[in-house]
């Protein structure tokens, strides 16, 4: 049977049967009925860049209903709608604003794909408004929103995964296992890298918009700027206004991947050095960086991003112990090594989006949120050490943490960073 057969068979079958769950003590309520193992599932999609291969996936998941398409560009809506027809079957309705997605009482989840910017904003009025979120990474543009959306989560009781699918692969699960059952001893490091070939975005020229393009809606909670020909559709993240830099664009993957096999939550202390070395021109964020967190315990995580310098390098993550080695490749596989560096055990393996996607399905349909391979709060602790490694970078300066929750201490300027300005009446409220 075919996947897209497979699919028409189980919306078939589909019945109505309900169970309860718990998250906590409060009844998670999907949408007025009670969580149910075999119900539908259905969603939108904010923002057809990245959105629209999520799209494809939760379109190709059995028992998921991809209803709506938000998309501010008219062009790429109507072409990812036709892309997404070909590809799973469905007919999406595409919609510019968003929020008449999350007017919709019979969707039950939201994913947001959108710019960085909007990831925050966008989850939290969803959670608001009932509805589960699937949120890409990095889940937030600040500190403080990634704590305004677990406040979120946790207050509407909503199931919320960030998209760092690399935690729904089994390889990467066994790895991670591994090293909690001490295979490599003590993990005190732990070392990732980032390399690309990116070109220059060189100097913008001010411009109208394209004319279908809804810059202002596109922009949303973001304080408004003029249109540059070299800032959309992908180049937004290379400015501090809407994105993360390359640290928080891919970094983010591999320091949670980091973060997750070290243990460890928010630091002590972060450093981070670089700029933008390989070419002048309108780009904010560094393209050459070295961020170094610092935990206590004596354990740290380096991350060494280099976007212009397509040179591989040693792996995609490394752990380091006081019996041995362990590394990570970035499509799945690792290697152990022993005290004395010789290879003891190796394993081939692929992570897959359509898993973390039917994690995400998984928990919605069991109402519970302690199902997620990736729960917004850990989602969010990853994150924030992206933030806390390019606001060091911003100050110029070593940035020292509370453990608690990575509050910068005794900076009162570098905590100027903690929060971003927002266009008026679009600030996130819980």
């Amino acid at each position: 049977m075919s996947e897209k057969s497979s699919r028409r068979a189980w919306m078939a079958g589909v019945g109505g049967a309900t169970a309860a769950a718990t998250f906590g003590a409060p009844l998670l309520q999907l949408n007025g009925a009670d969580a149910a193992p075999g119900r539908t599932v259905t969603v939108g999609v904010m923002g057809l860049n990245r959105g629209l291969a999520l799209a494809k996936v939760f379109g190709k998941t059995p028992g998921v209903v991809l209803k709506y398409v938000a998309e501010t560009d008219a062009e790429r809506g109507e072409a990812g709608k036709a892309a997404i027809e070909k590809a799973t079957e469905q007919t999406p309705t595409v919609v510019k604003d968003f929020r008449k997605i999350l007017d919709d009482k019979d969707v039950d989840a939201i994913i947001v794909a959108a710019p960085n910017h909007w990831h925050a904003p966008a989850t939290i009025l969803g959670c608001a408004a009932g509805k589960h979120v699937y949120v890409e990474k990095p889940c937030s543009h600040n500190p403080w929103e990634g704590e305004t959306m677990v406040e979120a989560a946790r207050k509407h009781q909503r199931v919320v995964q960030m998209g760092n699918q690399r935690r729904s692969a089994e390889s990467f699960q066994k790895a991670i296992q591994m090293l909690k059952e001490g295979a490599i001893g003590r993990v005190y490091l732990s070392r990732s890298w980032y390399d690309n070939a990116r070109g220059t975005i060189k100097t913008g020229v001010k411009v109208d918009p394209p004319a279908g393009l809804d810059w202002d809606l596109w922009q949303g909670p973001a304080p408004r700027t003029a249109y540059y020909d070299n800032r959309t559709p992908y180049n937004w993240h290379w400015f501090w206004n809407w994105g993360n830099g390359e640290l928080g664009n891919n970094g983010v993957h591999s320091i949670d991947i980091s973060r997750w096999g070290m243990g460890v939550d928010y630091p002590v202390r972060v450093t981070s050095a670089g700029g933008r070395y390989a070419f002048k021109d309108d780009q904010e964020t560094p393209d050459t960086n070295v961020v170094t967190f610092e935990f206590e315990g004596d354990r740290a995580i380096v991350w060494d991003g280099k976007s212009c310098n397509k040179h591989a390098s040693e792996a995609f993550v490394a752990f380091y112990g006081t019996e041995g080695t362990m590394t990570l490749t970035e499509g799945g596989g690792f290697k152990l090594y022993d005290a004395k560096d010789k290879l003891v055990k190796e394993e081939a393996g692929k992570w897959d989006l359509g898993l973390h996607i039917s994690n995400f399905v998984d928990a919605i349909r069991n109402g519970d949120p302690q199902r997620l391979n990736s729960e917004i709060l850990e989602g969010h602790k990853s994150t924030m050490l992206c933030h806390l490694g390019n606001i060091a970078y911003r100050m110029g300066r070593t940035m020292n943490c509370r453990p608690s929750d990575g509050h910068i201490i005794a900076d009162d300027k570098a905590m100027g960073l903690w929060k971003r300005s927002y266009e008026p009446g679009w600030e996130p409220k819980v």
